[in-house]
């Protein structure tokens, strides 16, 4: 019971069906034929009232968009009214074979153009917490997980109410509920209500404005969504998704080359000024004025900026953040192969192969940088391959194949800068 997860819909009303109710078929199975673009499967019940509803659910080929509507016959001698309530029920549990140490978005979400995206945690929920538009006449509702969405797509401009519900045993729902006109009798009335039930890729918004953002590429996504597209271009190329990673890698690496090397050249020359920085503190190890004093001199002399090997890396960030999220949001990943032993670039390194060389790079890049004058910090810098290589390890392989490429290069770039500064010093 801990893995329900399933999409409901219902009328209420007095005597309407709801989605307790049996319904029946006259056909014993539907097949999309050959040649059809759509099948439906009709369902039909009696209400209490005597009146007559069916409900249709019409499946798209090659797509995971659901129609299902409601029609409602009055046989009776009085009018009907009521309203039709769509929504999603789920447990509160993390999808198998997530990734830990990930943030990644499990619950439910509402969206409408007023308030865009709104995210409602299982927690904020079960407080009865109302973060999002409740009345609307446009957006959707749903549940986001890693890769994927199940949403609700009413008509546009179709006034309806968005609500959450805590249930019993830990499950929740999200959904929306519209009003149905009223059915005079001997006539007949129709809702309908569009269920998506699929991958999360940014090409949703076409169903519906604002479906697209169910990838959630986070803070970045003004900077992630160029990314992934330039990405989905050089896999049209390649033909595969980590080869894809390394080109798009190694061209932010040539975009940013200006900026890093600057950073490195800096590192570099606090590198070859290492044992005059030792001579000064021990000249004046009892005497901390000075001893600065004398190595603001020495940085004056040898022309260095202290910190201008963490200045272009503060630049170079928010592109490889992007990049990251690009990675980590794209469904495209999901069981795509890479080479050899890696089938799934959304999945950990079955063979903790790549885990193992990002640490190694790390520790090697440590190595190569000037070691920081605080023995604390210098303790923390040796420590940081074997926590980050720990971590990568539960990290999917497409995360880590970026890392790997990214740390090699830098080291690359960071060895021939230092030689090259190391041979003019001698």
């Amino acid at each position: 019971r801990d893995r329900v997860y399933v999409a409901q819909s219902g009328l209420l009303g007095k005597g309407l069906p709801n989605h307790y109710a049996a319904y029946t078929s006259s056909v014993d199975s539907a097949q999309l034929g050959e040649g059809k673009d759509t099948v439906q499967v009709k369902l039909e019940t009696t209400a209490t009232d005597g009146a007559k509803v069916s409900k249709t659910y019409t499946f798209h080929r090659g797509s995971y968009l659901i129609d299902v509507d409601y029609t409602i016959d009055n046989t009776t001698k009085a009018p009907i009214s009521g309203d039709a309530y769509f929504r999603l029920r789920r447990a509160d549990f993390k999808p198998e074979g997530e990734a830990r140490f990930l943030p990644v978005y499990t619950g439910p979400a509402v969206y409408s153009a007023e308030e865009k995206l709104q995210k409602v945690s299982f927690s904020d929920v079960e407080k009865g917490k109302r973060n999002f538009v409740e009345s609307a006449k446009d957006g959707w509702v749903g549940i986001l997980q890693h890769y994927f969405v199940a949403a609700w797509v009413p008509k546009a401009g179709e006034e309806r109410q968005n609500f959450t519900q805590a249930l019993d045993h830990k499950e929740y729902s999200v959904g929306v509920r519209v009003h149905l006109p009223v059915v005079e009798p001997g006539k007949t009335a129709t809702t309908a209500m569009q269920l998506y039930a699929g991958p999360a890729v940014t090409a949703l918004d076409k169903i519906t404005p604002g479906l697209g953002l169910s990838v959630d590429y986070g803070l970045m996504t003004p900077i992630s969504k160029p990314m992934f597209w330039l990405m989905s271009t050089l896999h049209g190329w390649v033909g595969n998704w980590g080869l894809a990673i390394i080109l798009l890698t190694l061209m932010l690496k040539l975009l940013l080359f200006p900026v890093s090397a600057a950073g490195f050249r800096s590192m570099a020359k606090m590198r070859v000024v290492a044992p005059k920085l030792q001579r000064i503190k021990e000249q004046y190890a009892d005497d901390r004025e000075r001893q600065h004093k004398a190595m603001m001199e020495l940085y004056k002399t040898e022309k260095i900026n202290p910190v201008g090997g963490c200045l272009p890396l503060l630049i170079q960030m928010p592109l490889f953040l992007s990049l990251y999220d690009a990675i980590l949001a794209s469904v495209e990943l999901r069981h795509a192969p890479f080479v050899g032993w890696i089938t799934d670039l959304s999945s950990p390194d079955p063979w903790y192969v790549l885990p193992a060389l990002m640490a190694a790079t790390m520790l090697l890049q440590t190595r190569l940088n000037p070691a920081p004058a605080d023995p604390m910090q210098a303790k923390i810098m040796k420590t940081m391959p074997i926590a980050f290589g720990v971590m990568f390890f539960f990290f999917p392989a497409g995360l880590v194949l970026y890392s790997v490429v990214n740390s090699s290069l830098s080291i690359v770039q960071q060895w021939v800068i230092t030689r090259s500064l190391e041979k003019v010093k001698a």
